[in-house]
């Protein structure tokens, strides 16, 4: 079985980028955004991703630009440190230990070395009751320093940074801070709902603009005479107010919510007001350039936009879209290699993995959709590729409601000049009922194919691609069968690897039919159980069939003998197999938690497993393959893509570190080893950080040299003589006792020997004996030699 070290699972991609406000730096070239577990550095005017600055060990939860230096910026995570960064360099340079988890960072430009972060009140982490602490960060030479003075500023605030703001006058003395307090009635007399929703403070003078849930906006002044303060509302969104930013010059305030509408607000003249509409998703932040000269808006649909003085769009930053849920599988484009899944509304998201950047979307539905809650619009629910990439196969659906089920199937065709996929056949209500399963055969003869559906209505459709009708026309889809079997409902199929058989489950019946005469040669039996999903195997273990039942059970047909081979129990959520190995996958749900094996058919004991691979049920998950091998993409409920590789390239650079990178992420690999493993150069840790510094901040490569080679050496020492002693005798001691128990087994008198011959039998050597002979055994004999001759 191969061991955990030999295989590794990395977070390949697709993190939340709208999760926190981003932050732009001064000069308005770079723009900063958490994403995951680093923060990432992109370019406003290319778009490009320049950095990925990593080193936390949790989800990032804050991104801060430093207000004592332009260049640089503190990052806050739920694993307890605040980092700093040079982020035009990607370089971090101090990491502040604070020991407890961290939901959002605030900084003021008249309190240097001063940060405020948010962390819960009980040492709990699950703790709703959440605090202010205004920390002191320590000045001092070291890259991991422990921030110890922490001092409490407000207790039971939100742990939404958009819940808190900071303005002109924030005054600390003795680490207490002046708040205000503002009180609304829940709900109002004409049915209006006051509760707060966002905050932002006003740069040069005393006003707070807040957010409500019922969407207006208010302007708080006044408050120094503590009750006597005064508010105005302003109104335009429809529904919540998600966030609010003033310029820096204070001259305009800008608004968004659910609408994708950014407002610009003239403050102080409230009725002029601009609009910059039909951004995408809905605006979850807004941000302001400290030049003021661009803005930036996060979406719902994992998007930012960059704003040139809410004027015009200047560039967007797309990430993997977040829908409500994946209702297609997680496919693989043939020709691009890119990961193809459900995207933002009635569209298909082509995603690539290497880079981790949205290609492009395929708008599938192909209306205008509308963003209110509770309606019914069409959803994409199923997609398929054939072999070579030339045809796309989609389903979209509308109402959830089988009587009221709209339904329509849709076969693309790939344009070679656009680059890109083109509506060729649509077909309205294909099935009665709603689609279950949907497939194409993994080879095909580039003339013709064909696309297998299942319907809950008791039905198999097979839809052969018939080639050119006539010069003037395109190619045409029809339905060439339509099969059942004893009225059971289908609910899953699979072509076998050289797509001569096709499998499809009717419950708890597995059918096999040819596709060359739609004939059904066998029936397969299993367990009680409805089978729901099937799976061929490949190359040497083509002729099994692996199907999981709801009862359990994972079962393996030998289609040679139309037997059972073999049947196990386990919950198999998914199960899949790689198409350029024998290799099949099968993701396992246990306790809360999916587990991952990986198998041979035709042997009993898995390849590889990985127990907890992550917490809830892995549903989508799929093979991309590569030159020599594939890995294995899954998708995990936090809406991040992982991979299972074991694909390390054996460059000179991975020898001089991997095994230093490979100790520090998996300190007990080195103890499952059997062999003792090269101990590395004590400066190893050096040689990281020197591979990782800019090469415009490094000395000259002839200063670097002597101390670089000198640091690779290994110092043997040479053992004393004494010790050389010590070790002769040690080898000496054990030459004699193995020599010993030779000569005794040789002369002794052996212990079941026939009583007739005892008187025969010599008698045995005592331990001085022995000794003597061995001594004698030593001696230099060879002048007896001479006298011979």
């Amino acid at each position: 079985m191969v061991e955990h070290g030999d295989v590794r699972v990395v977070h390949k991609g697709g993190s939340k980028i709208n999760f926190r406000e981003p932050a732009l730096s001064t000069d308005s070239r770079f723009l900063l955004c958490a994403s995951g577990e680093s923060v990432k550095v992109f370019s406003t005017a290319t778009e490009e991703c320049l950095h990925a600055l990593q080193g936390h060990t949790d989800l990032i939860t804050g991104v801060l630009l430093r207000p004592s230096n332009h260049l640089q910026a503190y990052s806050c995570s739920l694993d307890g440190t605040v980092r700093l960064w040079d982020f035009t360099d990607g370089i971090l340079i101090r990491t502040y230990s604070i020991g407890y988890p961290i939901y959002g960072i605030y900084a003021s430009a008249k309190h240097e070395g001063v940060i405020f972060i948010i962390t819960p009140m009980h040492t709990d982490t699950n703790s709703e009751l959440f605090q202010l602490v205004a920390v002191h960060l320590p000045q001092c030479g070291e890259q991991l320093v422990e921030a110890k003075e922490l001092s409490a500023v407000l207790s039971n605030i939100s742990s939404n940074p958009a819940a808190s703001a900071f303005g002109r006058e924030v005054r600390i003395f003795r680490f207490c801070l002046w708040i205000y307090s503002f009180f609304l009635k829940k709900d109002n007399q004409k049915g209006g709902k006051n509760t707060f929703t966002c905050i932002t403070c006003h740069p040069t003078e005393d006003c707070i603009a807040s957010g409500h849930e019922d969407g207006k906006i208010r302007l708080w002044r006044n408050f120094n005479h503590r009750k006597e303060y005064t508010y105005s509302t302003l109104h335009w969104h429809h529904s919540a107010v998600s966030s609010l930013r003033f310029t820096p010059e204070g001259t305009n305030l800008l608004s968004g919510g659910v609408e994708s509408v950014l407002v610009q607000w003239r403050y102080n003249q409230e009725s002029q007001r601009d609009f910059l509409p039909r951004l995408g998703g809905a605006i979850t932040h807004i941000s302001v350039s400290p030049d003021g000269a661009l803005f930036c808006t996060s979406h719902s649909d994992n998007k930012i936009t960059i704003i040139q003085s809410c004027v015009k769009v200047s560039a967007v930053i797309q990430g993997l879209v977040k829908g409500d849920r994946i209702r297609t599988d997680l496919m693989i484009e043939p020709r691009s290699k890119a990961l193809v899944l459900n995207g933002k509304p009635g569209h298909l998201q082509f995603y690539s993995l290497q880079r981790d950047k949205l290609l492009y979307n395929l708008d599938i539905v192909q209306q205008e959709y509308i963003h209110e809650s509770g309606l019914e619009q069409f959803e994409v629910v199923m997609a398929a590729f054939d072999a070579s990439g030339s045809w796309l196969a989609t389903v979209e659906e509308r109402k959830q409601k089988a009587p009221e089920l709209e339904l329509n199937l849709k076969l693309w065709a790939f344009d070679d000049q656009k680059q890109s996929f083109v509506l060729n056949t649509t077909i309205s209500a294909p099935h009665e009922g709603r689609i279950t399963a949907l497939c194409f055969p993994h080879v095909s003869d580039g003339q013709t194919t064909m696309l297998v559906s299942t319907t809950l209505l008791m039905s198999v459709s097979f839809h052969p691609f018939l080639g050119v009708v006539s010069p003037d026309e395109g190619p045409s889809w029809s339905c060439d069968f339509l099969g059942a079997y004893h009225s059971l409902v289908p609910e899953c199929c699979c072509f076998s690897a050289d797509s001569s058989l096709l499998a499809v489950g009717f419950q708890e019946v597995v059918t096999v039919w040819t596709p060359a005469s739609w004939e059904l040669l066998t029936t397969l039996s299993q367990p009680p159980g409805a089978v729901r999903d099937l799976c061929f195997g490949r190359l040497s273990c083509s002729k099994y069939l692996l199907g999981a039942t709801t009862s359990r059970l994972l079962c393996c047909w030998n289609l040679l003998t139309c037997s059972l081979e073999w049947v196990t129990s386990m919950d198999v959520s998914l199960l899949l197999a790689d198409p350029l190995s024998e290799n099949m996958a099968a993701f396992c749900f246990e306790a809360g938690s999916t587990d991952l094996f990986v198998f041979k058919p035709g042997e009993p004991r898995p390849l590889f497993s990985h127990k907890a691979l992550c917490s809830g049920r892995v549903t989508h998950a799929v093979f991309v393959p590569r030159e020599t091998h594939s890995l294995c993409v899954y998708h995990t409920h936090q809406d991040s893509i992982k991979q299972v590789s074991d694909d390390v390239a054996m460059t000179p650079f991975h020898l001089l570190l991997g095994k230093h990178r490979d100790q520090l992420e998996n300190p007990q690999a080195e103890s499952r080893l059997s062999v003792e493993p090269i101990r590395q150069p004590s400066s190893s840790a050096g040689i990281n950080e020197l591979l990782q510094m800019p090469a415009h901040v490094l000395p000259s490569a002839s200063f670097l040299c002597s101390m670089f080679v000198q640091s690779l050496l290994i110092s043997v020492n040479k053992p004393s003589e004494q010790n050389k002693e010590k070790e002769e005798e040690m080898e000496s001691e054990k030459e004699e006792e193995d020599s010993d128990g030779e000569m005794e087994s040789r002369i002794s008198r052996p212990e079941h020997m026939p009583s007739g011959e005892s008187g025969c039998a010599a008698p045995a050597l005592t331990k001085e004996e022995v000794r003597e002979l061995r001594r004698l055994k030593k001696l230099d004999h060879s002048w007896m030699k001479g006298l011979l001759d």
